[in-house]
């Protein structure tokens, strides 16, 4: 995905956070590059991978 954002004479006083997720960037100022990266931190031992269970219809 390619975003592209432009402000012109953007001013801005005051910035309040009043909470930030576990997946989020708050930037202030520029920058040319952002590169995101993810990771997989979920313990190996509550990791199931097995067969689906299959849904039984509602009735």
């Amino acid at each position: 995905m390619n975003l592209q954002v432009i402000n012109r004479e953007l001013c801005v006083n005051t910035l309040n956070v009043e909470a930030v997720s576990s997946s989020s960037l708050l930037l202030i100022g520029d920058a040319s590059t952002i590169q995101l990266a993810s990771t997989f931190d979920t313990p190996a031992e509550s990791l199931i991978i097995g067969p689906f269970v299959p849904l039984t219809p509602k009735g």
